[in-house]
């Protein structure tokens, strides 16, 4: 997109939604129809080939709609992926993209608003989770627990475009700290010794126990589609209303919610069109779509289906409908901000054959806990395996020995990883370091350089300079240096000695996302062996104003000779800001070589396990125990407290209702 066009879009925001007019509001449209679901990758389905699963309802819509196959939530998580479908804009251009926070973002950007004002009656029930202070619900007609298409309030005969979502896939249903008194899922038809798990997790007992756990979520989401499609019939709507199917995410294993890998991004994505409505499907009914689509495409496709041709602004693409684009995607992209306390901007882009993901910080490793994550028994399991707290054969039949791809999280690395998903779609082998791919890695490292010029991309500003401020009138009324920030975000893992040389009088700007990314840089550059010390002056950023800039500065002083001083200055801090040196110390302690400098803080950090807040979204305390874990001075499974073990017995012997209905 020309960025020349994004800057129109200030014009057109408030009040710029056309008002309908009486001819469109009461001509003859189709209904919409959103079934989502939460946390679950394609390959969790029938009709995406797994044999483990039950899934008819679903399976159905497939063989007679349109089945896509290369379908992605452009972000891992539920409130980047939610506010990039609910604007039809990726979620980096509006700052939206740090999960679950709310920023302030313009108004009139929502493209339900569009329906309404061309006559639908909007319900959504009722999960919204976009990350913007404007109020969620006022973009629809109704948006609560009992919003539905058969509200007595819509007005009759107009046609509807309703989201219902279910949460009885979400991950909290398999977060249930150790498998204990787990339900027997034979009886559901999934049998835990016959599961071929998928490549990229390793084959332990608990991973099977959550893979089980959560195909029967999928089977109970298939139905739950079930309901409503029985409705639709019922209510006399079938003929008239189109379905889409779809996850927000990926999920539910390790290294798939959160992360831009396929487990993260690749979605089920089905759309079903009564034969009164197959002429805005594009082609026939029954057809598996290679088309590369994802979520920032679904709200102009939506407005499409409508009649209404979307506003110039939107950065995604009519796949379908009246105002279908005329050239397909050739790439999608992916988008991540944080896992929870650690700030980790990463992007992704795929060609649908060549899969390339940029990590901005190289030297945070993936494996960094999310600790509402890490309650799953799996991951827990994963982290004992990698620190050698379980024997190898306890993990019969599958072989520890040789299997380097999955100590890969737990590693930091280059910055840069390339896979060829034709064949390797779970994306176990990096291709970025073989001569022979340097082409296709180089084009793609240009095709997303590009793209986050052109959306706009302010995902690279520190979450203390977006509170309180609309990072979009910072950049387009407020003349922000953007390409500056980004270009200087862009160094880590990539920064030559002349470019560090450039860099450096950025260390002492007024902007603390400009130190910020000096100073990432400059860390990066030590750790490769780019140079050998950091700059005159350097050391006076441990203390510097902005937290995230200490915390980084400390990293890096930590392997500039002075570790155990980053160390202290690290655990300092209040209970809220201190995860952000949490964040950091968890990176250092995951590295053998920097273990021994943080040992002598073992009383502090036991102080702080026992006196740090320990809550699901407040968990300093969970994050003192986490790097307790990686010195081996308390075991993973412990992190949670004896109160988990009462929880877990509770979660694996209920059951999630399949909800919300028609």
């Amino acid at each position: 997109m020309n960025p020349l066009k994004t800057l129109v879009f200030c014009s057109i925001l408030p009040g710029a939604i056309p008002a309908a007019k009486a001819a469109q509001a009461v001509a003859e449209r189709p209904n919409i129809l959103w079934l989502t679901f939460e946390d679950s990758s394609w390959y969790l389905f029938g009709c995406y080939g797994n044999r483990s699963v039950h899934t008819p309802n679903i399976d159905s819509l497939a063989r007679g709609g349109i089945q896509y196959m290369n379908g992605w939530s452009n972000g891992p998580q539920s409130s980047p992926a939610r506010s990039t479908l609910i604007t039809g804009c990726y979620a980096t251009t509006y700052g939206m993209d740090v999960h679950p926070v709310a920023y302030p973002t313009p108004a009139g950007i929502f493209f339900p608003e569009f329906l309404r004002a061309a006559g639908y009656y909007c319900t959504n029930n009722s999960k919204t989770h976009y990350n913007t202070t404007q109020n969620h619900k006022t973009i629809w007609n109704e948006c609560a627990a009992d919003a539905s298409y058969n509200s007595a309030r819509r007005p009759a005969g107009a046609p509807f475009f309703s989201v219902f979502n279910t949460v009885t896939s979400h991950m909290s249903r398999v977060r249930t700290f150790h498998t204990a008194s787990r339900r027997d899922y034979s009886k559901e038809g999934i049998v835990i010794d016959s599961l071929l798990l998928p490549p990229h997790v390793p084959h332990l007992p608990e991973v099977c126990s959550d893979y089980a756990a959560h195909l029967e979520a999928i089977q109970d989401v298939d139905t739950w589609v079930g309901f409503f499609l029985k409705d639709l019939r019922e209510k006399g709507l079938a003929d008239n209303t189109i379905i889409f199917v779809f996850s927000d995410h990926g999920g539910v294993l390790p290294r798939g919610k959160g992360y831009l890998h396929e487990t993260g991004l690749r979605v089920p994505l089905v759309a079903w069109f009564p034969p009164r409505w197959a002429h805005l499907a594009g082609g026939p009914a029954g057809r598996k779509d290679s088309t590369l689509v994802s979520f920032v495409d679904l709200g102009p496709t939506m407005l499409s289906l409508a009649g209404i041709e979307p506003p110039r602004y939107m950065q995604g693409r009519a796949v379908l409908g009246k105002y279908k684009a005329l050239k397909p995607n050739e790439y999608l992209f992916g988008l991540a901000a944080n896992q929870l306390h650690h700030f980790m901007p990463t992007r992704a882009v795929t060609d649908g054959r060549w899969k390339y993901i940029r990590s901005f910080i190289p030297y945070k490793e993936y494996a960094l806990r999310n600790y509402f994550q890490w309650g799953m028994p799996s991951n827990q399991a994963w982290d004992d395996l990698a620190m050698g707290v379980r024997a190898e054969e306890s993990v019969a039949p599958w072989s520890w020995a040789g299997e380097e791809r999955l100590m890969r999280p737990y590693r930091y690395g280059s910055g840069e990883m390339l896979f060829d998903l034709s064949k390797d779609p779970f994306e176990t082998v990096d291709l970025s370091g073989d001569h022979a791919c340097a082409t296709v890695l180089e084009r793609l490292r240009g095709v997303l350089a590009d793209h986050i010029g052109t959306s706009g991309d302010v995902g690279f500003f520190i979450p203390t300079c977006r509170e309180n401020v609309s990072l979009w009138d910072r950049v387009h009324k407020d003349k922000y240096p953007l390409a500056e920030l980004q270009a200087l975000a862009s160094l880590p893992g990539r920064a030559t000695a002349a470019d560090l040389a450039k860099a450096e009088r950025y260390l002492s700007s007024k902007d603390p996302s400009m130190r910020f990314w000096a100073v990432v840089a400059h860390g990066q550059a030590l750790l490769s062996g780019t140079v050998e010390r950091l700059p005159a002056g350097f050391e006076r950023l441990a203390d510097d104003p902005d937290r995230y800039v200490a915390a980084e500065a400390c990293f890096a002083l930590a392997y500039a000779g002075k570790p155990e001083e980053a160390v202290g200055k690290l655990l300092s801090g209040d209970a809220a800001t201190i995860k952000v040196g949490y964040s950091l110390l968890e990176a250092l302690s995951l590295d053998a070589a920097m273990q021994p400098h943080i040992l002598p803080f073992a009383d502090k950090l036991r102080d702080h396990a026992r006196t740090l807040p320990a809550r699901e979204n407040e968990d300093a305390g969970y994050m003192a125990r986490g790097v307790l874990a990686n010195l081996g001075l308390m075991l993973v499974r412990d992190i949670y407290g004896p109160e988990a073990w009462e929880a877990g017995l509770k979660l694996n012997r209920g059951r999630r209702p399949m909800l919300p209905l028609p």
